[in-house]
């Protein structure tokens, strides 16, 4: 049993928990994350880790409520427990295995939509403690739905914010801000992505045409975590990958988005995952359960 210390609502539906589990808060790594399930009857949740505390031995995780799970959780308070809480799991950021030196010399863009906020923030932080400063776009619909900008502006070099409908900081998409920063004559040696697929999808066609490399986290359907199920499968510069143990960071210019979105709406019915598995054959990993 995991111990819930803190519970609280950051926006609409978004809530932010920390989580006695040391043994994770020991070896997590930014960019890696876990599986939460509230009791015996819960779902298994994947969640990209928000932060972590060595010295507390603790966890924080960030939520939307999407369906009857999250429903779940978001009703959990302080001294409540998770059933399970399943981690490190997936590979750390490629920024965690680079020389140093080597970091110091770049010049780091993260893109963050939503949600996608929480698994940016641990890896912005991350860059700052080893003396590295990264520009931050953090992008929401609108200003009541921004999350973790205190946090992230405190990690920044500097921190860009945009909401779709004007309503605070720049007006518009995150894709405008990166150009209008380019155009303002910024230059990026690197551009890291995390958000809905969509949001990554049009953030990788601009950093393409930008000639700027980008790096994403996929966050698509998973269930087991291992690699088994296959519920996670995406295809990155024409192979097959699973994101739960090939990722969740990949080449944003190599990612088939236009497969993964389809893909991550099919798997939602009894009706798609049999037709996933006519189209995906002896690749297509059925042993989530689901395809029978």
């Amino acid at each position: 049993m995991y111990k819930i210390l803190e519970a609280r609502e950051l926006a609409a539906n978004i809530y932010l928990m920390e989580v006695e589990a040391s043994r994770i808060a020991k070896r997590c790594e930014p960019g890696q994350f876990l599986i939460v399930r509230t009791d015996d009857e819960g779902e298994r949740i994947p969640l990209t880790i928000c932060d972590y505390d060595r010295g507390k031995g603790t966890v924080t995780i960030v939520f939307q409520i999407v369906g009857a799970g999250t429903q779940r959780m978001a009703k959990l308070r302080a001294g409540d427990y998770f059933q399970d809480f399943v981690g490190p799991l997936g590979c750390a950021s490629e920024f965690v295995s680079e020389p140093l030196e080597e970091l110091k010399k770049k010049n780091i863009l993260f893109v963050a939509g939503g949600v996608g906020t929480a698994p940016v923030y641990p890896q912005v932080k991350w860059l700052k403690e080893k003396g590295v400063d990264a520009d931050v776009i953090i992008g929401a619909k609108t200003k009541e739905l921004l999350i973790l900008e205190k946090e992230m502006e405190a990690a920044a070099g500097n921190l860009y914010v945009t909401t779709d409908d004007g309503s605070y900081g720049r007006s518009g998409m995150v894709t405008q801000t990166i150009k209008d920063l380019v155009d303002e004559g910024k230059h990026y040696d690197v551009c890291v992505a995390i958000g809905p697929m969509i949001m990554m999808k049009f953030v990788c066609k601009m950093t393409k045409e930008l000639g700027i490399p980008t790096v994403v986290s996929l966050n698509p359907i998973m269930v087991d975590g291992t690699g088994m199920c296959g519920a996670c499968r995406v295809t990155v510069d024409g192979e097959v990958k699973f994101a739960c143990v090939d990722g969740p960071e990949f080449d944003g210019h190599k990612v088939d988005f236009d497969q993964a979105m389809r893909r991550q709406q099919m798997y939602k019915t009894a009706e798609g995952r049999a037709a996933l598995k006519e189209e995906e054959g002896d690749t297509h990993h059925g042993g989530c359960g689901n395809c029978n």
